[in-house]
């Protein structure tokens, strides 16, 4: 409630500076706190957040003031240029989904879940417990606190049959989150230059590692049902690559989940190639209308390097992931992770492990699913009515998004712009090819913040769109 508070003051206050010349005093926090109701606390949030977003500044003694545009001479950072060389691989400063708005934009562009759809109470409760214990003073082993490597064995453990040798904990490596996983996977088992075959589209986190690694992207296309076997095949043996990437299940951004024989013909040409296949299990947590199917169950001779993510799902301030991997790889990666750093912190490990083996986990994630399933559709349905030109390529049995094909005329740069004109934030789907896109595409979160707002930013999306259409 107080951050909504929070919110509703900055929003009014963003409408009133903007209108107000510069060094206007604004309201004192008093008269604040009497205007809005709200606590002197709430009122102290809003006002660090204006000063944040640079709009106002604060004189001791005297009040709060609109922020004045100064006009300073520029510092000259052009020696960097020649100390800097140039970069190996452009890289983006900050990609879209990590973005951060206005206070009151409607924010479709994001990755992750809205607060109310997190364990807040479990996560709050886990944090305190942990940092009483011993985990809050001391260094963690390298491979992961091994109650935790045992808890992540035992969760794949569940899907694997008698056919084949379930994980043990100690093919279990935990990690400060996916994305520092999947650097390790690349370096560790791909390499500088070396080519790695990679869905297209696929996870733009995956893109952006691998450039950061200098590992050479192959796209293979992925439809409705996943990649074609016989092209991933040809790939492979066009390239020598001896990596293929993957989401088999809910892939973001298209919310494809593989079939069974889809799966099963995959694992058989990467066994054919003597090649790994990095199974990114990111939404196990994320599943509406269907369960997550992992591959790395069929597997038992090392191929397939699975990575779950507890991030997303637990809270994105714990960052904790794990792999689960055989053999020489294990340990390849293992020692890239060692080098990198060390270890993951014990007291994120301990909350997190808490929060998962905690009996109302599993009564959080039934309740996830149930809203997860209505906002989609009212993602959807909203969509629908008020920006028709955007199609859905497919309705996602699990994941956080909905992934749109735009018409071929849409000038995509321009639209984002229009939709932020508009105070609504979208993600543009170039990030996640790998190489040229396909065409035009949006990917749009139906988990984030004020669902009651899709129809507006719907409409918002949609007359940009019949603004460019004609």
């Amino acid at each position: 409630m107080d951050n909504d508070s929070t919110e509703r003051i900055v929003s009014a206050l963003r409408k009133w500076i903007a209108t107000a010349p510069p060094g206007a005093q604004l309201p004192s926090n008093r008269v604040l706190v009497a205007e809005y109701a709200a606590s002197p606390v709430t009122v102290a949030k809003a006002m660090r957040a204006l000063r944040g977003l640079g709009l106002v500044e604060s004189r001791p003694g005297v009040g709060t003031f609109v922020r004045a545009v100064r006009a300073a001479r520029p510092v000259d950072y052009g020696w960097q240029t020649a100390a800097l060389r140039s970069p190996q691989t452009r890289i983006p400063t900050l990609s879209t989904p990590l973005r951060s708005g206005a206070p009151d934009a409607i924010a479709l562009h994001s990755g992750y879940p809205a607060r109310e759809l997190l364990p807040q109470r479990l996560v709050r409760s886990a944090l305190a417990r942990a940092a009483r214990g011993d985990t809050a003073v001391r260094p963690a082993a390298a491979a992961g606190l091994p109650e935790l490597q045992a808890w992540f064995a035992q969760e794949l453990a569940e899907a694997f049959g008698a056919a084949v040798s379930a994980p043990a904990a100690r093919d279990v490596i935990v990690l400060p989150g996916s994305q520092s996983g999947l650097s390790s996977i690349f370096r560790a088992l791909v390499g500088v230059g070396q080519p790695m075959l990679i869905e297209s589209p696929s996870y733009w986190g995956a893109i952006l590692a691998a450039a950061q690694c200098g590992v050479r992207l192959v796209p293979v296309p992925s439809g409705p049902r996943g990649p074609d076997p016989e092209e991933l095949s040809r790939a492979f043996a066009e390239t020598g690559a001896r990596v293929f990437y993957a989401q088999p299940n809910f892939a973001n951004p298209t919310g494809v989940q593989w079939g069974p024989e889809t799966s099963q013909r995959v694992l058989e040409v990467v066994r054919a190639h003597g090649a790994f296949l990095i199974e990114d299990d990111w939404a196990h947590d994320f599943g509406i209308d269907a369960a997550v199917r992992p591959v790395a169950p069929s597997d038992e001779a090392g191929h397939v390097i699975y990575l779950r993510s507890l991030t997303k799902s637990v809270s994105p301030s714990i960052r904790v992931a794990a792999l689960v991997a055989r053999g020489p790889a294990r340990d390849r990666i293992l020692a890239d992770r060692s080098a990198e750093s060390m270890y993951v912190s014990g007291l994120l490990q301990a909350a997190a492990l808490d929060v998962v083996t905690q009996p109302a986990w599993r009564t959080h994630l039934r309740d996830l699913r149930h809203q997860l399933r209505a906002r989609r559709d009212l993602l959807i349905a909203t969509l629908a009515e008020h920006a028709p030109s955007a199609h859905l390529e497919q309705v996602p049995r699990g994941g956080l998004h909905l992934w749109l094909r735009l018409p071929e005329a849409t000038n995509l740069d321009r639209l984002v712009r229009d939709c932020e004109a508009g105070s609504v934030l979208v993600a543009p789907g170039t990030e996640w090819f790998p190489a040229e896109p396909s065409g035009p595409h949006l990917r749009l979160n139906y988990s984030g913040t004020d669902p009651q707002r899709f129809a507006e930013g719907a409409q918002v999306i949609g007359q940009a769109l019949a603004r460019q259409l004609g």
